[in-house]
């Protein structure tokens, strides 16, 4: 009997060949082995792409369409291979060949997806060309005049080339930011380029500029690109800015077109030099000093009104004003160091300062140098000047984070060592303020993978400020100026001091040995094709303290480094081929060692010697190992980041740690490591738990760039089991929980470690499909859900509904409602396609906070807000029926292709669109009314809410589409209608 099962089972697979049945049967370890590697292969392809995309994206270029779709695919293959995965765990003997069937028709769908995948044409196509960038700017005092020439010139037809000459300092660039923005604002030309040249000129990063302004790529043989600019702008009508330009070269060389009356465009030339704009054949108009009644004005911008209150002070301030020679830079400068000063006797002193200063240069350039170094002076603290100074180590109109310039000042111990190293990051916040106040460096934003605040410094204070340190060969800052190979060893003096050779195209160190025994800083990040190190580069370096070789492509580290017993912070960010760190054991003073995004194997030899690191990075994809015990050799560490399967218990003993990153490889790790903390543990953390697929922390920004750290105590379980165990600690100061492919957890109520985390924020939980409720009151009131104020569910294919178990009165107008939610701010609702209704209205008094509600992707979903008495269909008998009031302080709502949504809420329950600022509807066919109540002005008129935007789609579907309150459709459709308009246009 035992072989009449197998055989019946043969049997009913007669639909297709028996020697297939048995290959399926026999061979689907074999198989299973080739779809996940096929499946794995498909996942790296898809990474590559998405590094594609991004830089696509960055370079204002538009994802196709086919490739969104091939996303999609890649997903659901994932999707589908977990099930698969799952299925192959507890497959019977019977119903392996029926697994083998669909595991060989998997290989076949991935193969086809794999190659569907190259799209050798590219991701993305060009978007809408950019007509230029808006530039921020500050005030004009008395330089109209030359604005408006300028505007004349450009707008008339005899002028094709303009050149705005004038001294370091005196407003050329501020006007043509003014006039770069009205030209955009006006969109009287096809383009408007604005190029920063600088002092070093370079004819292939100037054309590169420009075709980034406009969005081409040039090809890869740089001969070709004088033609290809040449053909491109040819094309346009356009307006190109070049600013501070300081030597003449060829239009026809670059690529540039020589504006003329027929093609209608115009070129413009910031320059200190006149000659230059003379040579260049441009009409020349010079920007003048100020008046003295308009540099008062400026300076009084700056120092405040309230100083000419006192009649001694007026005569000072004049005389000071005047030492300004009309100057704006200058004005700027010294006013914002006088501020808030109000002795007389300060003021006399600072009026007597800049008198001896003037009256002992020659030269305009050494003048301002002169009034800009009143104000370096009057900084008075030399680590705050220190700070300043090192800024000019970066190239001319560079974009600094700030992070990143506080770590290095931290580095150059140039901020005094505090408890904290949030304290000193504090103190440089303030240091950083200081600097920016007093007009020393500017603010900016810096746009990349997301928006971040930095610094810059005014390319005349640069100057000022390398003239302090270059004077007596303390600096040598060669600095962004396409150096092409390392200068030679006898222009590296004896006393210098810091190196800055960073940002340039050095593909070699050649076999020199400068001999630099006072040099403690070295920059040669961001030489991206630096591949080789000379061993005798740092042989006379012995009192180096900060090297650094982030962004290069360094394939071994000199082993001389290990000699540089001094050295205090190796950074080595991004050297992505690095293989082999020398030996570390001597570097006994270092405090930061950054390994983050390189390719080692193995930790650096030596490494638990370095008991004096407070930063240590070890994020290498290729690591396979952290020893045993590591982590508890550095007593001072304050910043940790590894991604390597670390013990509780070890992670616990750094007792100063502030920021942790890092991965416990199960549940019970976790709670080792907060069983040991001993009081304060970490200020931010990020703890994974479980075992993320390959790749998973590249898709994180947090994971790209230090600096962008973001973690607010965050534990995140990844693929592992939860849901069943005893009670499991956490820290307890966790705000942010995130699982993600936790397959066997059933709802949140399950889990007996979310009871106790009452500093709970946020909650975020995506692609655990036993999840069918996420809340049940019938097993625990879960009340750590009350903190919550962002709940996200994404991807939960199997949810049916929010909380399950709610408890009713039928016969009362007041529902008994649980504790739960009454925090929510934020809710998202993403690809759960299983769910029909979302909230019961029984549960919606404690929902009087949210103001943020996103559902998309949910294709059965039916009702958002389900009235109990609609599904039982026994109610009893109530008075007259009564407008109830819902969500009151909602902000945003957005509902994304829910094709059987027919309601948001029951009849007499209406949400007030008083606080509405945000509205999507797209894609809801089936939505016949609309609940929104429009609050009404004492004149008895409907008031407008304060809606930014709405869009709807389609807007046959909108004009059809009924609202309970009479007044809501006229108020809503003009601001809608011309939204979507707009979104069309």
């Amino acid at each position: 009997m035992e072989f009449v099962e197998p055989i019946l089972e043969a049997i009913k697979c007669l639909g297709y060949p028996t020697s297939r049945y048995i290959d399926h049967h026999r061979k689907l370890e074999e198989n299973m082995n080739d779809l996940r590697r096929r499946v794995a292969e498909v996942n790296t392809r898809k990474q590559d792409l998405e590094l594609r995309k991004e830089a696509e994206i960055r370079c204002r270029k538009v994802v196709k369409k086919e490739v969104e779709n091939w996303f999609e695919d890649v997903l659901r293959v994932n999707t589908e291979m977990e099930k698969i995965e799952t299925k192959f765990r507890v497959v019977s003997y019977f119903s392996r060949a029926r697994l083998g069937k669909l595991v060989c028709q998997k290989i076949e769908e991935v193969d086809r997806i794999y190659q569907k995948g190259s799209f050798p044409e590219g991701v993305a196509v060009e978007g809408p060309p950019p007509i230029g960038v808006t530039l921020p700017t500050t005030n004009l005092e008395g330089e109209m005049d030359v604005k408006e020439q300028i505007w004349e010139y450009l707008m008339g037809d005899e002028v094709g080339m303009i050149g705005v000459g004038g001294m370091g300092g005196i407003g050329k660039t501020a006007i043509m930011k003014h006039i770069n923005n009205q030209l955009l604002k006006q969109k009287l030309f096809d383009a408007v380029i604005w190029v920063t040249v600088s002092r070093e000129f370079n004819a292939e990063k100037l054309q590169g500029d420009i075709a980034c302004a406009l969005d081409y790529c040039l090809p890869k043989n740089k001969l070709e690109w004088p033609t290809v600019l040449m053909e491109i702008l040819e094309t346009k009508r356009y307006v190109l800015i070049l600013d501070d330009v300081w030597e003449q070269f060829s239009l026809l060389d670059v690529g540039i077109p020589e504006p003329t009356l027929h093609n209608g465009s115009k070129l413009i030339i910031t320059s200190r030099l006149i000659e230059v704009c003379n040579s260049m054949g441009c009409k020349v108009l010079k920007v003048q000093p100020l008046s003295l009644m308009a540099s008062l004005k400026l300076f009084l911008h700056q120092v405040g009104d309230g100083i000419l209150q006192d009649p001694a002070l007026k005569e000072i301030v004049t005389l000071i004003v005047e030492q300004c020679g009309g100057l704006p830079l200058a004005i700027v400068t010294i006013g914002s160091s006088m501020k808030g000063v109000n002795d007389t006797c300060e003021w006399k002193n600072a009026l007597n300062e800049l008198n001896e200063r003037v009256k002992s240069v020659k030269g305009l350039d050494t003048k301002i140098f002169e009034h800009l170094k009143f104000s370096y002076d009057r900084l008075k603290d030399s680590k705050i000047q220190n700070c300043f100074l090192y800024c000019s180590l970066y190239p001319e109109d560079y974009h600094i984070e700030k992070e990143e310039l506080i770590e290095k000042w931290i580095d150059e111990e140039l901020i005094d060592e505090l408890e904290t190293r949030q304290a000193m990051h504090d103190r440089g916040h303030s240091i950083l303020n200081k600097l920016v106040n007093n007009c020393l460096l500017e603010g900016v934003m810096i746009d990349g993978v997301k928006l971040k605040e930095g610094v810059k410094m005014h390319d005349v204070v640069r100057d000022m400020a390398l003239s302090i340190k270059i004077g007596c060969d303390q600096f040598m800052v060669k600095a962004g100026v396409q150096l092409e190979e390392i200068p030679t060893e006898h222009k590296w003096k004896e006393n210098l001091e810091k190196v800055s050779l960073m940002d340039n195209l050095i593909s070699k160190v050649s076999q020199i040995s400068p001999k630099c025994h006072n040099l403690s800083t070295l920059f040669l990040q961001k030489n991206h094709i630096l591949g080789e190190i000379s061993e005798s580069l740092f042989d006379h370096m012995n009192g180096l303290k900060v090297l650094d070789l982030s962004h290069t492509i360094i394939l071994d580290l000199p082993n001389s480094i290990s000699n540089l017993e001094n050295l205090v912070s190796l950074r080595l960010r991004h050297c992505f081929n690095l293989r082999y760190v020398c030996s570390l054991a001597k570097l006994k003073a270092l405090r930061k060692l950054d390994l983050f995004n390189t390719a080692i194997k193995e930790v650096p030899h030596g490494i638990e010697m370095l008991t004096n690191l407070t930063y240590l990075d070890l994020y290498s994809r290729h690591l396979k190992e952290l020893p045993i015990g590591i982590l508890s050799s550095f007593p001072n560490l304050q910043y940790s980041k590894t991604w390597l399967n670390i013990k509780g218990e070890e992670v616990a003993k750094p007792r100063k740690l502030e920021i942790l990153l890092g991965l416990f490889c199960e549940v019970q790790d976790l709670e080792g490591y907060a069983k040991s903390l001993s009081g304060q543990g970490p200020t931010k953390y990020w703890l994974g738990v479980g075992s993320p697929k390959f790749g998973y922390f590249d898709n994180h920004t947090w994971f790209r760039d230090v600096e962008d750290v973001e973690v607010d105590k965050e534990v995140c379980f990844i693929n592992c089991e939860i849901g069943n165990e005893d009670l499991v600690l956490l820290p307890n100061d966790v705000r942010t929980l995130t699982v993600q492919h936790c397959q066997n957890l059933k709802n949140l109520s399950n889990v007996s470690l979310f009871h106790e985390a009452n500093a709970l924020k946020t909650c975020t939980i995506s692609w655990c499909e036993g999840i069918e409720c996420v809340v049940d009151l019938a097993l625990s009131s879960c009340n750590s859900l009350q903190n919550i104020e962002v709940l996200s569910l994404r991807d939960l294919l199997n949810l049916l509904e929010l909380v399950r178990g709610v408890a009713v009165v039928s016969t009362s107008n007041t529902p008994t409602l649980p504790a739960i939610f009454s925090s929510l701010k934020k809710m998202h609702l993403i690809g759960c396609s299983s769910i029909k209704k979302l909230f019961p209205v029984q549960l919606l008094q404690g929902f009087q906070n949210l103001e943020y509600i996103e559902i998309s992707r949910c294709e059965k979903l039916e009702k958002i807000i389900a009235e109990e008495e609609e599904e039982n269909q026994k109610v009893e008998e109530r008075g007259p029926k009564t407008t109830v009031f819902i969500l009151p302080k909602l902000q945003t709502l957005h509902l994304i292709n829910l094709p059987e949504l027919k309601s948001i809420c029951g009849s007499g329950v209406m949400i007030p669109a008083e606080s509405l600022q945000y509205l999507s509807i797209i894609n809801c066919s089936k939505l016949k009314k609309i609940p929104f109540s429009i609050p009404l002005l004492e004149t008895g008129q409907p008031s407008r809410p304060p809606l930014e935007y709405g869009y709807v789609h389609p807007r046959e579907w909108w004009k059809s589409v009924e609202f309970d309150d009479p007044n809501a459709k006229d108020v809503l459709s003009p601001i809608v209608l011309d939204s979507l308009e707009e979104a069309e246009d």
